[in-house]
C-alpha cells in the first residue's frame, strides 16, 4: 500500500520556500538544459520528505503556460514538486517548453494535494450537490478515460454543472456523458 498525504495539507513558511525553491530551481534546468535537477530529500524539513503528491502551474503575462503533476503520493514531496515544476515546463503537450529568455517572466504556483476521497453518487444530481465549490480537486475516471480539475479551476468555472460538463470534456467524453462506471474522487490542496 502507498503511503498517502494527510486529508489536509500543512506547510510552514521556510517548507513552502524552500518547495518553491526547488520549482525555480527545476524550472530553470528545464529550460537552459531540458535536464531535470537532482534532489536530496534528507536535505529538508521531514514533511516534505514524507511522501506528497503535487500539481505544478507556469503561468506568463497571466497566460496558462504549463500545468503537470502526480495525484498520489508515490515518492517524497520535495522531489514530487522537483518532477512536476520540470514536466510542466518541458513535457506538457499543449505547449511548446519553455525557453530560458522566458524565465523572468513564469509564475509558479504550486498545489500539494490531500489524499484522494471516493465520492460514493448515484446520480449526477447527487454528485453536483456533494461538490464544494473553491474547495474540491475533482477526479473522474470511468474506463480508460480519466482526468482531474484542481479547485482552483472553479475560478473559471464557478457552476458545479459547467465544472463537471467541462471535466467530461477533458476526458475525452461527451459533456452530458453519465454512466454507472463513472468514479469520482476529491481532494484539497495547499496552494502557494
Amino acid at each position: 500500500m502507498r503511503p498517502s498525504p494527510s486529508a489536509e495539507v500543512e506547510l510552514a513558511g521556510p517548507e513552502r520556500e524552500a518547495l518553491r525553491a526547488v520549482a525555480q530551481r527545476a524550472v530553470a534546468s528545464a529550460a537552459r538544459r531540458g535536464a531535470p535537477i537532482r534532489v536530496e530529500p534528507e536535505q529538508h524539513a521531514p514533511r516534505l520528505r514524507a511522501p506528497g503528491a503535487s500539481f505544478v502551474t507556469l503561468r506568463r503575462g497571466g497566460a496558462l503556460r504549463g500545468c503537470t503533476g502526480r495525484l498520489e503520493a508515490v515518492e517524497p514531496l520535495v522531489a514530487d514538486v522537483a518532477r512536476s515544476a520540470h514536466r510542466a515546463a518541458c513535457t506538457d503537450t499543449r505547449f511548446e517548453p519553455v525557453a530560458e529568455r522566458e524565465l523572468a517572466e513564469i509564475e509558479i504556483k504550486i498545489s500539494v494535494l490531500s489524499a484522494l476521497i471516493p465520492l460514493t453518487v448515484r446520480s449526477e444530481a447527487e454528485l453536483l450537490a456533494s461538490l464544494r465549490p473553491g474547495v474540491d480537486g475533482l477526479v473522474l475516471r470511468e474506463g480508460a478515460s480519466g482526468a482531474t480539475f484542481l479547485p482552483a479551476v472553479w475560478e473559471s468555472l464557478p457552476e458545479p454543472a459547467a465544472f463537471l460538463r467541462e471535466l467530461l470534456r477533458k476526458a475525452g467524453l461527451p459533456p452530458d456523458h453519465w454512466s454507472a462506471t463513472l468514479r469520482f474522487e476529491r481532494y484539497t490542496t495547499l496552494e502557494f
